[in-house]
């Protein structure tokens, strides 16, 4: 019955103009229809977006990346267009599994994957899960400001526990979805990750944020989600490992996001200090030369 209050999302709700829609498929695996863009065609390079976002994040690096590679960006499972089963759980370890179902049906072996914020939880814990063998066969990970560690102190068991209680209220996605329609709001959301988007950034979460079924599945996937499990399997990662941070990001600061240098000692990256959280949409061009940089270097490096 509940379920009857979040219709899964139509192309149709975000709008003619959502990014790069021609490009789009949809893919069914068990519990969950998938929404993935693909363009380009080389080295398979995977781009995973952060919760509460969608595709569109990749907007700007998606035809710049597609003239070197076979660029992948799905929606995250109850993401935008990317629907779950009711009784599925979007716990990370059912994501990368779940990710690696699309993959398998897609016939796609990524030899990088790109993950920012959350999605860079998502991309380690697939590689770690499915493909960390040798430094030669595991895929190149790179993470843009990436939750790769649990947050430390009170924050680290307070957020999912807010998480869990709105979650578990079945009217929580629907206030939020209310609320986002009120001028400014999410304006001043993404204002408060240290970026600076303009208006048609910020009007494209405003139109996520806006759809029910949408916010419920970053609710269930915060909600179900064990940073711990990860941060502690960190240090087994093989392969090549690259990170590119914003130095005002308030959303994983470098503090932070930073100390996988000390968990990863073959780790290597950069810190832009006048960008924030999503430094990839403020600055798309710079962060699309790093990422084709580090991508061809390892790739070069191992023959593939």
């Amino acid at each position: 019955m509940l379920d009857g209050l979040y219709p899964p999302l139509q192309a149709a709700d975000l709008g003619p103009d959502w990014p790069h829609m021609d490009c789009s498929r949809f893919v069914q695996t068990p519990g969950v229809r998938w929404h993935v863009q693909i363009a380009g065609s080389g080295p398979v390079l995977l781009l995973l977006h952060g919760a509460g976002a969608s595709t569109h994040t990749w907007r700007d690096l998606l035809p710049t990346l597609s003239a070197d590679f076979t660029v992948v960006c799905p929606d995250l499972p109850g993401h935008a267009l990317s629907h779950i089963a009711p009784s599925w759980r979007p716990g990370l370890r059912e994501m990368a599994d779940a990710l690696d179902d699309l993959l398998r049906a897609l016939g796609l072996q990524p030899q990088v994957v790109v993950g920012h914020s959350a999605g860079g939880a998502v991309a380690a814990q697939w590689v770690l899960d499915r493909h960390n063998h040798t430094v030669a066969r595991s895929p190149t990970l790179i993470g843009l400001n990436p939750a790769w560690l649990p947050i430390p102190g009170m924050a680290s068991w307070m957020f999912p526990a807010a998480a869990k209680v709105l979650a578990l209220n079945p009217l929580s996605a629907l206030w939020i979805a209310r609320h986002g329609k009120r001028p400014g709001v999410v304006k001043k959301l993404v204002d408060e990750t240290g970026s600076r988007l303009n208006a048609q950034g910020v009007d494209y979460y405003a139109r996520l944020i806006r759809q029910p079924a949408h916010v419920r599945g970053v609710l269930a996937m915060m909600a179900a989600w064990d940073m711990g499990a990860l941060g502690r399997r960190m240090p087994e990662l093989r392969g090549p490992v690259f990170l590119h941070l914003g130095g005002r990001d308030t959303t994983v600061p470098t503090s932070w996001s930073g100390r996988t240098y000390a968990v990863l000692a073959h780790a290597r990256g950069i810190t832009v200090p006048e960008l924030g959280h999503l430094a990839h949409e403020e600055a798309p061009a710079l962060v699309a030369d790093y990422i084709r940089s580090w991508a061809l270097e390892s790739l070069s490096q191992t023959g593939r």
